[in-house]
């Protein structure tokens, strides 16, 4: 019985809830109905159904197995202290944020552009799931504090769950979330903070939100180089940074503005997104050009050119209106319609990313003031 427990994840924590210390009891009654005791973490846990349900088809399963009822309690105190440092370590509950520990193998991906309306969410929710279907554990923080969008576009509607000290992420699609929107009252009121503020917000993301063991970690960046940008510098150090723009020169030279900013910060730059590419023509195999032609790769050039070291074009996405739809519906492109033409490229651009060559990872800058 233990055995088919075992194989019941968590939700939340991902991880099988026998090694959480979730299961309270088993009883196992002559007839063969069984009685399983599980707890939450915390009461109201926005998951329980979902541990019901699964809990209840593993232990069916099992020959000689007639009957299945579940009992739900909730942890303790105490046990709930012991979970944090069976999963934070014996450090306790320290704020230290671990993409920034020795020894982290989480690839930080900061996608950042010069302005809005460029599609940079869009772009960072299909990457993130492309590479979760590549086989990859992908986290993102919607760092876009005032225009936060990534939840919908996920479909990612729980609220975050809170275990003492840490807060567990929602998980849509296999990826793990985390937003200022899912902690605001519901409605659709503003984000007022200056700031400070929100690189407190930025901090409780990265160190009190359980991420576990990641691969690639994203974060939607809001549009500029605003404090947002300085803090995930500081923050994170060793995050890269994914430039996306679209076609027309005015959002190239924009968007050639956010990505310099690693000449100050000493960051990398993984290279240049350009989205929007053209509109495949509905009539013939023509690709019409709706907003200019290579604004992606004089940004590109541009930033090789500022920081001394090659910033390659990583993919054109083109316009499709099946991925602004999927967004709207919380359902990626490239999971709903792999093989169309927007997301075969950013199902290849993706894959590029996952290998981590160095081409892509490209140089550390090395730079220092001039005295």
């Amino acid at each position: 019985m233990t055995a088919a427990l075992s194989t019941v994840i968590d939700p939340e924590i991902r991880r099988p809830i026998t090694d959480l210390d979730m299961v309270k009891s088993i009883e196992i009654a002559p007839d063969g109905a069984v009685r399983v005791g599980v707890y939450l973490t915390v009461a109201g846990c926005p998951m329980k159904d979902t541990i019901t349900r699964d809990v209840t088809n593993a232990v069916a399963k099992v020959d000689g197995v007639t009957g299945v009822q579940i009992e739900l309690d909730v942890m303790s105190t105490e046990q709930r202290k012991t979970l944090q440092t069976k999963l934070r370590g014996d450090r306790g509950p320290e704020k230290e944020i671990p993409f920034n520990q020795p020894g982290s193998l989480t690839r930080v991906l900061a996608v950042a552009s010069g302005k809005g309306g460029v599609g940079k969410s869009s772009v960072t929710v299909n990457l993130a799931a492309a590479m979760t279907a590549n086989g990859l554990k992908v986290g993102i923080v919607d760092a876009d504090i005032y225009g936060h969008s990534v939840p919908r576009m996920l479909g990612a509607s729980e609220r975050p769950t809170k275990v003492e000290d840490m807060i567990m992420p929602p998980v849509a699609h296999d990826i793990k979330v985390i937003s200022v929107g899912m902690f605001k009252p519901p409605g659709n009121s503003a984000v007022v903070w200056r700031g400070p503020m929100l690189d407190r917000a930025l901090h409780q993301f990265l160190a009190d939100v359980y991420w576990g063991d990641l691969d690639v970690l994203l974060l939607d960046l809001p549009p500029g180089t605003g404090d947002i940008a300085i803090s995930v510098a500081q923050r994170l150090p060793t995050a890269e940074i994914l430039v996306v723009t679209t076609p027309q020169m005015a959002a190239a030279e924009v968007a050639e503005r956010a990505g310099s900013i690693a000449a100050q910060t000493h960051q990398q730059i993984a290279g240049v997104i350009e989205n929007m590419a053209w509109l495949p023509c509905p009539h013939c195999d023509e690709r019409i050009a709706v907003f200019g032609e290579g604004g992606g790769q004089t940004v590109a050039d541009a930033l090789s050119r500022t920081l001394g070291a090659r910033v390659p074009l990583l993919g054109q996405v083109p316009i499709d209106l099946r991925l602004r739809e999927g967004g709207d519906e919380g359902k990626p492109l490239v999971l709903t319609d792999p093989d169309s033409p927007a997301a075969e490229e950013l199902r290849k651009i993706a894959g590029g990313l996952s290998k981590r060559s160095s081409s892509l990872k490209g140089l550390h800058l090395g730079l220092s003031p001039r005295g």
